[in-house]
């Protein structure tokens, strides 16, 4: 997608930056990573690979073949786990088993010490020896130049993190649930692209806390958001195909509809349910979206409009900047109902409740709905409902400049209730 292939050019490029100011030039090759890598160890005389592990399926296929490969010459190749705050085989139940339910995962997680600190970064890298070949990163053609309000790069995630410790993680109890505030940390692409690890994250928070203890609950709540992150990557662990099969095996016969108008028209927010279209046109235009309005749309796609979470979770792969591997489908399957402490089905978002909720003066919507900006606060999020002369003073008209609900909520709910009965005693 346009947004995540953005950002992989700019963080490339102050990698890039980064890597010269110690010394040594960043390598751009494509190609099979097995032959290319133990060519380039041939070339520069490495006596090392050494590398971060990934826990997608086909990351890690091409770790063992790149392994191979570099084995092959005499090379010694090493992977290392620092995507991740504990090893995923010292949180496991008292029978063994990797958890399924949050809070007893996170309860386990803390019980052990404390994730190690990174080492600090070196000063200098040498260059190789020789001049080394590279491609041209403007020859990758992986921007088209447009500015979507990120600034990717470790200085960057390093300056994110900062800002947000010092003061607004005092308010993220509150404020992370309210679209309209800038109340979240927005790290979740940093982490993704792996330009900040979560063992920095972590290390930065506790000594905030220690030094400023009225942030303490803030940064508490901010540690148990990564320990979801955390609890996500360890289901892509034991389920490899979490992106394509439920976790509950009762959702394999579960009646999904196919309606491609429908699926288009929650891809580009043009549903008729304001907070649900703003959702999906922050989606559009930064490649970022809030997490609370995240839950919402997706509850959206799955129960209102019984379309399957697998192609919401590929729209959100191609449109997110932070789309992880694990975090993404462990999400789609925690709305849906049938993945790892998820969600019961019978939690159906109202897409109208929880806009005058979590948006009660509208911001958010007016924001990304602009069409909707001069409607009051009592209709904003159901102008369908609003009276006509309120709708004319806006400059509103359903179904020409907004549309109308492709569905209607309260009929939906029920329709996804009788879906779910029809599967809860397989």
């Amino acid at each position: 997608g346009a947004a995540p292939r953005r950002w992989l050019h700019r963080s490339l490029e102050a990698l890039a930056v980064g890597l010269a100011a110690l010394g040594s030039p960043l390598v751009l090759r494509r190609g099979e990573p097995s032959a290319v890598l133990a060519e380039l160890a041939a070339e520069t005389g490495a006596g090392a690979v050494l590398w971060n592990r990934r826990p997608d399926p086909a990351a890690e296929d091409a770790d063992r073949r790149v392994a191979a490969a570099l084995e092959a010459r005499g090379v010694r190749g090493e992977g290392y786990d620092a995507a991740l705050l504990f090893d995923p085989a010292a949180v496991r139940t008292k029978a063994g088993e990797p958890y399924r339910v949050f809070t007893p995962f996170w309860r386990a997680c803390r019980a052990l010490p404390e994730p190690y600190r990174p080492l600090r970064a070196p000063e200098r890298l040498p260059a190789p020896p020789a001049p080394v070949r590279s491609d041209r990163l403007a020859d990758w053609d992986l921007t088209d130049g447009a500015d979507d309000g990120w600034t990717p790069g470790e200085a960057a995630a390093r300056a994110r993190l900062a800002g947000f410790l010092d003061g607004p993680v005092t308010r993220y109890a509150a404020d992370r649930d309210i679209p309209s505030l800038d109340g979240t940390s927005r790290l979740s692409p940093h982490l993704h692209w792996g330009e900040i690890g979560p063992r920095q994250v972590w290390h930065a928070a506790r000594h905030t806390a220690d030094a400023h203890p009225e942030r303490a609950p803030g940064i508490e709540a901010f540690l148990r958001e990564l320990g979801w992150r955390e609890f996500c990557q360890h289901q892509l662990r034991q389920a490899p195909d979490l992106a394509e099969k439920p976790l509950d095996l009762r959702f394999t016969a579960f009646p999904w509809r196919e309606d491609p108008d429908l699926l288009s028209a929650w891809k580009h927010g043009r549903t008729g349910y304001p907070l649900v279209d703003a959702g999906m046109r922050q989606l559009l235009a930064t490649g970022w979206m809030h997490n609370r309005v995240r839950m919402v749309v997706a509850s959206f796609l799955v129960k209102d409009l019984l379309l399957p979470w697998q192609a919401g979770e590929a729209w959100f792969r191609e449109a997110l900047v932070d789309a992880d591997p694990a975090n993404n489908p462990a999400n789609w399957q925690w709305v849906a109902g049938s993945g790892a402490d998820a969600a019961p089905f019978f939690r159906i978002f109202n897409p109208v409740a929880q806009g005058e909720k979590f948006d009660p003066d509208g911001g958010y919507v007016r924001r990304w709905v602009p069409e909707l900006a001069e409607m009051p606060e009592e209709w904003i999020h159901k102008p369908w409902q609003a009276p006509a002369p309120t709708l004319a003073a806006a400059g509103v008209r359903l179904g020409v400049t907004y549309p109308r609900p492709v569905v209607d909520h309260g009929l939906a709910r029920q329709r996804a209730l009788a879906a779910f009965s029809a599967i809860r005693g397989n």
